[in-house]
């Protein structure tokens, strides 16, 4: 079960950073020092943003109930 737990945290982790790289930059940080900024003006989909917030929020809740069971699962396990 711990093995199960830990595997699927790994895979929630990646799937966060992923899913937050994609995210459209709002300008004034680190996505326009490195040439972000010239991307971001392109304009994108409103949709495509609103359903990668979706996504996002969530792999986020899946992280977060998968850290709460995996911890619960170590504190009663012993």
């Amino acid at each position: 079960m711990v093995l199960g737990f830990s595997i699927a945290l790994i895979i929630f982790s990646l799937l966060m950073v992923l899913l937050v790289l994609l995210h459209k930059g709002k300008g004034g940080g680190l996505s326009d020092m490195f040439g972000g900024g010239a991307m971001s003006a392109g304009g994108g989909s409103a949709v495509a943003e609103r359903n990668l917030d979706r996504i996002t929020i969530i792999v986020g809740v899946g992280w977060f109930a998968c850290i709460m069971i995996l911890g619960l699962v170590l504190k009663y396990k012993s």
